[in-house]
């Protein structure tokens, strides 16, 4: 399976600007600038980081998912929000992504809030996008049954 994505850029970093389009239409020339990514980000214009924090929150519902129907408690709902934290690098020299804080709250049946935890916990563990950050950003998730 492959996903695919792309970027125009033009001009200089501080002030140019760019468009994404995801490769199967579902979005297309979402505007990217500097300012917004680093000053402004919000209104009419996406981030990198905050694809990145949509992509996190899918890939952990979706392995949670998994995970507690695997433990024969499957989720009627899961609701899950990410915050993805870019800023300059401790030692100078650049820019990165520091942190990916999850929160979910799940209506599970039958489960209790110490096993719920401990399921997102391994969620975020386990999901494929956990792994490519792992050891190079900061991964927490926060978990709450409904």
């Amino acid at each position: 399976m492959q996903s695919r994505a792309s970027a125009t850029w033009e001009g200089d970093l501080m002030n140019g600007k760019g468009t994404t389009t995801a490769g199967n239409g579902l979005f297309k020339g979402a505007t990217l600038s500097w300012k917004g990514r680093a000053e402004t980000a919000g209104a009419a214009q996406t981030t990198p980081e905050e694809l990145l924090a949509a992509a996190h929150a899918s890939c952990f519902s979706m392995a949670l998912s998994h995970g507690l129907a695997q433990a024969g408690k499957p989720a009627t709902k899961l609701e899950t929000s990410c915050v993805v934290t870019f800023g300059p690098k401790a030692g100078g020299g650049g820019m990165e992504v520091k942190s990916s804080a999850l929160e979910v709250k799940g209506n599970v049946p039958g489960i209790d809030d110490a096993t719920f935890k401990k399921a997102a916990e391994d969620a975020k563990n386990g999901c494929p996008l956990s792994g490519v950050m792992k050891n190079n950003v900061e991964l927490t998730v926060q978990a709450k049954l409904l």
